[in-house]
């Protein structure tokens, strides 16, 4: 069905503009590509249109020409391209998805990281790591020892600069070569005496 009306405003730069019915009610949208060929659109001309919904379900006038024109001869105008509108940065909403999509980044990267903690070899309690090639010793700290003595491969009284260091060296570190006589003492000419 036809309807008639009086184009209300245009905007030629962006090739869409708005009919106003005669039979009232609201303006409806109308695209370039939904004018009859022959000239361009002129604020106040007559126009014969029919109505259909827009993708987004909203009223829109298509297949529409100046009054008088034959209406069996109707060919939409397919000389002018639509201009597409690009929303990307441009929509309000397109801030507020950058920020989520970080956000979900990030938290998959912390979940990564999380999970690799977890299961990456970690060093426990009383663990002491050697050098390549050697294995990991379990051992119960020591009461002469302290939290600044590591197993980091010194093996002999003249390396040492305590008893407490050299005692600590000798129970909880291999190879080590401070306790000639093996009486469990280390350095006993130097530092225990």
């Amino acid at each position: 069905m036809r309807f008639e009306g009086t184009l209300k405003s245009w905007n030629d730069d962006k090739g869409f503009g708005f009919i106003s019915p005669s039979q009232g009610g609201q303006d409806l949208f109308v695209h370039i590509s939904e004018y009859r060929r022959g000239g361009r659109p002129v604020i106040n001309e007559a126009l014969t249109f029919e109505v259909a919904l827009n993708p987004q379900g909203k009223k829109c006038a298509v297949k529409v020409q100046g009054v008088g024109v034959q209406q069996a001869a109707y060919q939409p105008d397919r000389s002018h391209r639509p201009v597409r509108v690009s929303r990307s940065g441009n929509s309000p909403g397109s801030g507020l998805k950058a920020v989520v999509g970080l956000l979900l980044v990030a938290a998959l990267g912390w979940q990564a990281y999380a999970y690799y903690q977890k299961a990456a070899p970690a060093g426990r309690a009383g663990e002491i790591a050697f050098p390549a090639g050697q294995p990991l010793l379990d051992v119960a700290p020591s009461r002469a020892a302290t939290a600044s003595y590591v197993c980091d491969g010194r093996q002999h009284c003249s390396q040492m600069t305590s008893c407490a260091e050299a005692t600590y060296f000798l129970k909880n570190c291999p190879g080590t070569k401070m306790d000639g006589d093996n009486d469990g003492v280390p350095c006993e000419d130097q530092l225990c005496r």
